[in-house]
């Protein structure tokens, strides 16, 4: 079944190849590969040893549509607007740092035992804009073009949720804000594979290292339209704190190659 899945994955992201390079639009694919930071229901808000601890891995596949080679469309889009779609997987190991894990208490002891893990597989499609015209940028061995995208995503994750001290879900280690009821589950806390939606933001340059290859430096804000994507989500009508959906930051550096130019 995940071979399936995974079939279909890179089914879809290649159809853009297929079915638009009839028209005269080019390709470029490319590896990024960089650091997640997860900000999740684990650990303090806004705490800086929280946000980086709670960090992993993820390596994206990416396909651009370059349409700046086409002759029936507008100068100005075909100058600045790229197709990004991409395929990426990424894997975050969770504890809780900050104040609440301090001290020797019951509260904190159990905290400090909880562990998760969040492993996610995204699909998404995105419109770059370039900073730079795209053909000036193609010609300029050394240069840089700063570039912002915006897109939908669909992820697949699979959380999980335990604790060093036993099993999670027993009430004599499980931290009272987690075994209440919240949002159908029968605890805040849940080990479940499905599907989410989530919308993307990215910044970014790359730098031209040949005629036919960028390096690339890429930053991204990933909101999701869950709460269950770490595996946590106290219910919110009691624990005020638990304000939003999970989100993620991604730094990452890649390098792309063009086809057919």
């Amino acid at each position: 079944m995940i071979k399936l899945k995974i079939f279909v994955l890179f089914l879809l992201i290649g159809l853009p190849y297929t079915s638009f390079s009839q028209f005269g639009i080019t390709h470029e694919v490319g590896v990024i590969a960089g650091r997640v930071e997860f900000r999740s229901d684990y650990g303090q808000r806004d705490n800086t040893q929280n946000n980086l601890n709670n960090q992993g891995i993820q390596v994206a596949v990416v396909d651009y549509m370059n349409f700046s080679y086409t002759d029936n469309i507008n100068d100005y889009f075909k100058e600045h607007f790229k197709v990004r779609s991409e395929l990426s997987y990424s894997k975050t190991n969770l504890k809780h740092y900050g104040e609440w894990v301090e001290g020797n208490g019951l509260f904190a002891q159990r905290l400090r035992g909880m562990r998760g893990s969040t492993q996610l597989l995204n699909l998404g499609m995105q419109l770059e804009y370039n900073f730079i015209h795209i053909h000036d940028f193609e010609r300029t061995i050394g240069s840089f073009n700063p570039y912002i995208s915006l897109g939908p995503q669909i992820s697949y994750y699979t959380a999980t949720a335990t604790s060093t001290l036993g099993e999670l879900g027993d009430p004599l280690i499980t931290p009272v804000k987690y075994l209440i009821p919240s949002d159908g589950r029968p605890h805040g806390f849940s080990n479940e594979s499905k599907a989410v939606f989530s919308g993307t933001l990215n910044l970014g340059t790359r730098y031209k290292l040949t005629s036919m290859s960028d390096l690339i430096f890429d930053v991204r804000a990933q909101y999701f339209a869950s709460d269950w994507v770490d595996g946590l989500n106290p219910n919110k009508d009691l624990y005020k704190e638990n304000k939003g959906n999970d989100w993620l930051t991604f730094i990452g550096l890649g390098y792309i190659y063009y086809f057919d130019h």
